[in-house]
């Protein structure tokens, strides 16, 4: 095997999903992008572009939630979830069965976070944090380099934090109404305030709430781990981070000079930021994935 192996990585999201033939962020060979719709769709226009590739492993990641139990027989496989229709669908299977190449899967929050410890921003570090906040809110936290996982993986975005003063807002939630996901996400603040994210203008008091929302999020997950970085992506971020400064203020407010996290605080600058490999954080976390399954 070559020093460089191509991986076919997919990450599946829960507005598109991308195809992507690569070794790495340097070099990456083709890119093909298709509308999330239901998965025989979805997946058999993935599986178009793959069977046009050459490659040596398989990296998945994928919007939740999975189950990445090993024993268990719906490995790698779509648990309940938001997004319609997809619930059951068994992707390590399918996948598998279709290429027989050595594969991996993870959250596609997980993968991302890998793919910043390779490549980008959280190279060096031993725990770290990747956020999306995108069709969802995801949040993939690592700690001694592995992914912190337990008897299933986290889902901190459906974690449910104070609420603003007078914010009646029920939530867009299926599952827990007014959970972070439920708060924040594109779908949710759609619902909120009556108009797409990237409609809202840049200085409207919708973004109070969103930080303040965010904040409790990041407040909960710094005093749990204390992660070396926060990184910040997905659709909703990447098109405001000018939120950064504010968000960094607020949360260094919350964290109130306590204890060992006063420094913490003070530190926010490098700490809380957006991903090192940007847009390309997503893609390449299914190519991580595909790296580690040939390691494996």
């Amino acid at each position: 095997m070559s020093a460089s192996p191509l991986v076919a990585g997919l990450e599946l999201g829960g507005t598109k999903c991308v195809a992507i033939l690569a070794t790495g962020p340097d070099d990456i060979r083709a890119r093909q992008t298709v509308p999330t719709t239901d998965p025989a769709t979805t997946l058999a226009a993935l599986e178009a572009a793959l069977d046009d590739w050459h490659f040596d492993a398989i990296g998945v990641a994928s919007f939740g939630p999975l189950d990445l139990d090993p024993a268990s027989p719906a490995f790698g496989s779509i648990s309940r979830t938001t997004k319609a229709g997809w619930t059951g669908t068994d992707l390590v299977q399918r996948l598998g069965a279709r290429y027989h190449r050595p594969l991996a899967i993870q959250t596609d929050v997980i993968g991302a976070a890998l793919a910043e410890a390779r490549w980008g921003a959280a190279r060096g570090l031993s725990s770290h944090c990747y956020i999306t906040i995108g069709t969802g809110v995801g949040v993939g936290l690592i700690s001694g380099g592995q992914p912190i996982q337990g008897a299933a993986h986290g889902e901190a975005g459906h974690m449910r934090v104070t609420r603003a003063k007078d914010d009646g807002f029920a939530g867009w939630c299926p599952f827990h109404g007014d959970c972070i996901e439920g708060l924040i996400s594109g779908p949710a603040l759609a619902l909120r305030f009556g108009r797409a994210a990237h409609d809202l203008p840049d200085d409207g008091p919708e973004w109070d709430m969103f930080v303040h929302d965010l904040a409790g999020l990041l407040h909960n997950l710094v005093v749990v781990a204390a992660p070396e970085r926060l990184a910040i992506g997905g659709g909703v971020m990447a098109a405001r981070e000018r939120l950064f400064p504010r968000l960094r203020a607020k949360l260094a407010a919350s964290i109130g000079g306590y204890g060992s996290l006063s420094s913490y605080a003070q530190e926010l600058e490098r700490r809380l930021g957006p991903p090192g490999l940007g847009t390309l954080a997503g893609p390449m976390g299914a190519i991580a994935m595909g790296l580690d399954a040939l390691a494996a």
